[in-house]
């Protein structure tokens, strides 16, 4: 019997497109021989459509895109309740959303609700990875190195501009870069060097977020390495980002593959071993499940400097993650069905519960 999996992806979130790129890449790696496939598309205004199931790989992003008009393939007043419903039930849900609305907790909230087995990361860990600045703390608090950091919120710093800016100067300095707190894939990211780039930086980041969060720059190496697994955790080879611009951005991950990707990254077997053992507790700091890909700075007194997780990797050609895996000998179809049983076996693993005293 094949597994049937239903692909979540779109979302109603500023990485739309990145969503519906990695979804366009894991179409293409499945293995169709073992899985039946049911996309489920979420419009750029929070529709849920179900699409017609795939029996080949999507030839483009546009073949995954549907509407609810009468001359489409969708599935009009499709509900997320309907997944739970008896002859729409699947075997286990992909997340394939970045983002709010999708990589926060939200979404894995729902599942939870509606007691279907999905890919990736709980609510808790989802929630926390999204949200950079909790992310930090929670770090901070299991004992992992980081760089400076402070956050606002755009109410305080609406009422005292002058007075957030000193604060960035006096505690970080320049360079340093300005984040919206809950957004990945570099959207909304900003370099600072001197007082008018980060009044522009705070404005551009606003635009995504009520929060935001400003991080000292460090002159450091960007190395990258992935995990798998519920209770036990698994690394891949370490990867290093080489960006050709001044940092690692959307255009660079998504558009033009305007960086290097080294992978193996050059570094020794004991600062290997370190990195495992530091994203592995950052991975158990989180409470996560799943995947994640843990990124760190490596400065040149060779100290990791953790910067975040994130609980979504993308799946794109220019992606880290799967090269990771592949170059540890996880081919793509081989990390589809080693992240669906690892779904399967923490749902398993949920039902023994219990729920009644």
């Amino acid at each position: 019997m094949k597994i049937k999996i239903g692909l979540l992806y779109g979302g109603k979130s500023a990485e739309h497109k990145v969503s519906m790129q990695t979804a366009l890449a894991v179409t293409k790696a499945l293995d169709y021989e073992k899985f039946e496939i049911h996309p489920i598309y979420i419009s750029v205004d929070g529709e849920w459509i179900k699409g017609p199931q795939l029996n080949s790989p999507a030839e483009n992003v546009g073949a995954l895109e549907f509407s609810t008009s009468a001359h489409s393939l969708g599935s009009p007043g499709f509900s997320p309740a309907l997944l739970n419903a008896e002859e729409e039930r699947l075997d286990v849900i992909f997340p394939l959303l970045h983002g709010p609305n999708g990589e926060d907790g939200t979404v894995q909230g729902m599942l939870e609700l509606l007691n279907l087995p999905y890919v990736g990361n709980g609510v808790l860990a989802s929630a926390a990875g999204m949200d950079k600045v909790i992310m930090k703390n929670i770090f901070a608090q299991a004992g992992l190195a980081q760089v400076d950091y402070v956050s606002f919120i755009r109410s305080e710093w609406e009422k005292q501009q002058e007075t957030s800016y000193q604060q960035v100067e006096t505690k970080l300095g320049y360079p340093c870069f300005v984040k919206p707190a809950n957004l990945g894939s570099s959207v909304g990211i900003s370099k600072c060097t001197n007082r008018a780039e980060l009044e522009e930086a705070f404005k551009e980041a606003f635009q995504f977020d009520r929060k935001i969060i400003v991080e000292q720059g460090v002159t450091a190496r960007e190395i990258e390495i992935g995990v798998l697994g519920n209770d036990e955790a698994e690394c891949s080879v370490a990867g290093e980002i080489v960006p050709k611009k001044a940092f690692y951005d959307y255009k660079a991950k998504y558009e033009d593959g305007d960086t290097g990707l080294i992978i193996p990254a050059d570094i020794s077997k004991s600062q290997y071993e370190e990195l495992k053992e530091l994203a592995e507790k950052a991975y158990k700091a989180l409470d996560c499940s799943g995947l994640v890909r843990a990124d760190f700075f490596l400065t040149a007194k060779g100290e990791f400097l953790i910067n975040e997780v994130n609980t979504m990797p993308g799946f794109t050609p220019f992606s880290m993650f799967p090269l990771m895996w592949k170059h540890t000998g996880v081919e793509y179809p081989q990390l589809i069905e080693r992240l669906v049983n690892l779904a399967i076996e923490r749902h398993e693993e949920k039902q023994k519960i219990k729920y009644t005293f």
